[in-house]
Formats: structure tokens, C-alpha cells, sequence
């Protein structure tokens, strides 16, 4: 590392610690004011808000609630790399006992989005006051609806989000509560899965559970079913790939003696293969209407498309973990599995080169230790430090990377 590269580092962790504290308060307050999936208003106001006081007025709001904005430094045609943040909360009513607890009953940041705009915002902060640093256009993605199908970042995208100018790279910050806060994880190439949802209701003929032979039992078709289409997964997929098959809800609304007409489901399918997961729903679809008419019943079946698999770009993470030793040190840089939920960022990653990576929110010795999307979910707001001067230095290093 040279003198000047060191300097510009010692620029960024001084402006990441000054803007601290204020970044938590953008946290708790975020936290405390969340908002459902494409209904983020108030969020969207907020950022921009805090956006106008750091003077940056280059901006525009896309997707209804969502906003993009520009950083510009020296020659800001020369290289553009986009930073991406997620404003949405979940239906999840909140279980910690917290000053910034949540203020909308039912609703939670239960997955760390409310860190993720925080330090998208701190990040802003730095790299505004560094644009005579740098060479290039740094783009600020704050995105609405990640939760939801059909995710924001799809929005986002058709609306233009990645035009005028269009990013060489985009690089996108997610917590973990798995890794210790003050670390952070990579993973090159195949890193988060598809995800596709099942909506099935099994038909049949009900009547009184004495008498079975009067029927077409539609809970035993259904229990055949659930457990013939595992097969997909364990016997006809390639196990080199990853695939899951989850059945999450089934009504049966009958009683202890009275068979239903009809029995519904919901599911979903995941993988990391687009191929493949195309032909997984052509054998799901098959396998359902040939088991059920065999037992004298029938089968209606959706599977709504979701999110597609998101492949982290081998260069641009390459390169993000390497600067990312730099700024905290190797031992505080850690490998990523693969894992097996979804995110629409994978949107991103079809239509540039893409680098999503995990922030360590964990603190054991403060129970700060469930996982994202469970009512006690919370974070060691000491990694919103790394999350604000990490996410600058990256850009800064991707936009130097010619």
C-alpha cells in the first residue's frame, strides 16, 4: 500500500468514527419507525432528507419510494460503481425490550435493513466529503419492497437505476448475525439461491370420515404428495447442487370426522442453477397432476417466479475482500458458505458485475445472537462503524481499479 492510499484510509476510518454516533441515531431511528415493503414513505423521506442536509442534489426517486442518487468527483465519467441499500421492514411484532423499539405495532426491522440505509447514509457522509479524493461517479441505491415479490431491485431496474450512468460495479452490504461485529464475509461466484413460491390446493371429494369409501380423500393425497416431491430433491437433482423443497403451510379445514373437499398449500422451491430450476417446476407441476389424478383427484398448481440466484461477480469480489484485508486487517475478513435464502440483489447481479457481502452484527457476551426475521432480532451497533467506512472504501478502491 502506498502513502497516499494509506492517507486516504486513515481518511475514511477518521470520518466513519466522527459520523458514529450519528449513524446510530439514523439506526434507532429507522428501527423505530419501520415500514412494510413498498409502503416506505416516511423512510423514503427521511434519506431524502438527510441526503439534501450532506448537500448531495443530485438525486431522483424511482419505484415510487426508492431514490438514487450521485456522488461526482474529479473526471466523474471516467468510472461509476454503485452502492445499494434495502429501507424495508417485516410483519413481525417486535419482542425486545429496547429504547428504540419499534413504534408500529407489528411491524420490525427483523433483517437489519434499517442498518443497511444507516450505513448507506454514513457512507454517502464520507465519500461527499473525499469526492476531491477520487475519480469518478459513486451511485447511492436506496432501494424500497427487498421483502416482497417482486422485489424492488427488479422495479429499480426497469425504471433505469442502472443508467445514465450506468455502474461498472455494484457492491451491496447485508448484516449477519452469525459473524462477530467488527468482521466481515466474501463469497465469490454461486452465493444465495432462487426462490420460488408454490401455491397448490389438492381437490377431492369430502364426506364423513367413517365412511372413506364414499370419498376422494384429499388429505391423503396431499400427505403423498409432500413426501413424493422430496424426490425431486433427493433423487433427481444433481447433488452437487443445492436444491430445497419446503412445505411451510397446509389446511385441511375438516374435522376429526369429516374429510374436506380440497386441501391447500404453500411452499417454496430454491436452487442455485437457473437450468435446473426450470426444470424442477416442470417436475414439480408433473409430479403433482399425475400423483393426485392417480388417486382419483386433481391438482391446482401455481408457482409464482421469484428472485433468481445471486452470483457475486469473481473479479469485483476478488477485489472488495482484498480491500477489505486492507481496511480491517485479514483476520477480521472471513470465507462465506453458501447459503440458501434469497435476495433481490441477485437482480443486480444479471445486469452488472456484483459484489454482495456480509456485515458481523453478532455479540455474544450482550445476547446479541438470534437470527434475522425472529422477533428478538438485534445488532451490535458497534459494526455500523465498518458498515459505513468499509462500504466507502470500497467504492473508493473499485472506482481506483482500472
Amino acid at each position: 500500500m502506498n502513502e497516499n492510499t494509506k492517507q486516504l484510509k486513515e481518511k475514511v476510518k477518521a470520518l466513519a468514527k466522527s459520523c458514529f454516533q450519528q449513524t446510530v441515531e439514523t439506526r434507532r431511528h429507522l428501527h423505530q419507525n419501520p415500514e412494510l415493503s413498498f409502503q416506505e414513505y416516511n423512510t423514503s423521506e427521511y434519506v431524502w432528507s438527510r441526503l439534501e442536509l450532506l448537500g448531495i442534489a443530485d438525486k431522483k426517486k424511482l419505484a415510487t419510494t426508492g431514490i438514487v442518487a450521485h456522488i461526482k468527483g474529479k473526471n466523474p465519467d471516467s468510472r461509476t460503481v454503485a452502492l445499494r441499500a434495502d429501507m424495508d421492514a417485516l410483519p413481525i411484532l417486535e419482542s425486545n425490550e429496547v429504547e428504540y423499539r419499534s413504534k408500529n405495532e407489528g411491524v420490525m426491522h427483523a433483517c437489519g435493513h434499517d442498518a443497511h440505509t444507516a450505513s448507506l447514509l454514513g457512507a454517502a457522509y464520507i465519500l461527499n466529503e473525499l469526492k476531491d479524493n477520487f475519480e469518478g461517479t459513486i451511485k447511492l441505491v436506496f432501494q424500497p419492497g427487498e421483502e416482497k415479490l417482486p422485489g424492488g431491485a427488479s422495479i429499480m431496474i426497469k425504471e433505469g437505476v442502472l443508467e445514465d450512468p450506468r455502474p461498472d460495479g455494484m457492491i451491496g452490504q447485508h448484516v449477519m448475525p452469525l459473524i462477530p461485529a467488527g468482521k466481515v464475509g466474501f463469497r465469490s461466484g454461486m452465493y444465495m439461491a432462487s426462490t420460488d413460491e408454490i401455491y397448490m390446493t389438492v381437490k377431492g371429494k369430502g364426506g364423513h370420515g367413517a365412511m372413506p369409501h364414499f370419498n376422494i380423500d384429499p388429505v391423503l393425497i396431499t400427505a403423498h404428495l409432500i413426501t413424493a416431491l422430496q424426490q425431486i430433491v433427493s433423487r433427481v437433482a444433481d447433488p452437487s447442487m443445492p436444491s430445497v423443497l419446503s412445505f411451510g403451510k397446509v389446511i385441511a379445514n375438516g374435522a376429526t370426522n369429516v374429510i374436506p373437499n380440497e386441501v391447500y398449500l404453500e411452499g417454496t422451491f430454491r436452487t442455485l442453477d437457473e437450468k435446473w430450476r426450470d426444470e424442477a417446476h416442470i417436475k414439480i407441476r408433473t409430479m403433482a397432476e399425475t400423483l393426485a389424478k392417480s388417486m382419483g383427484g386433481s391438482v391446482d398448481l401455481e408457482i409464482r417466479k421469484g428472485y433468481p440466484a445471486l452470483v457475486n461477480d469473481p473479479e469485483l469480489t476478488s477485489s472488495s475482500k482484498a480491500a477489505a484485508e486492507e481496511y480491517l486487517g485479514s483476520d477480521n475478513v472471513v470465507d462465506l458458505d453458501i447459503w440458501m435464502a434469497a435476495e433481490d440483489f441477485a437482480f443486480y447481479s444479471q445486469q452488472t458485475r456484483a459484489c454482495f457481502y456480509r456485515l458481523g452484527t453478532r455479540n455474544e457476551e450482550r445476547g446479541i445472537t438470534s437470527s434475522v426475521h425472529t422477533p428478538t432480532f438485534d445488532i451490535e451497533e458497534n459494526a455500523l462503524e465498518v458498515g459505513t467506512g468499509l462500504m466507502a472504501w470500497l467504492a473508493l478502491k473499485d472506482l481506483d481499479n482500472k
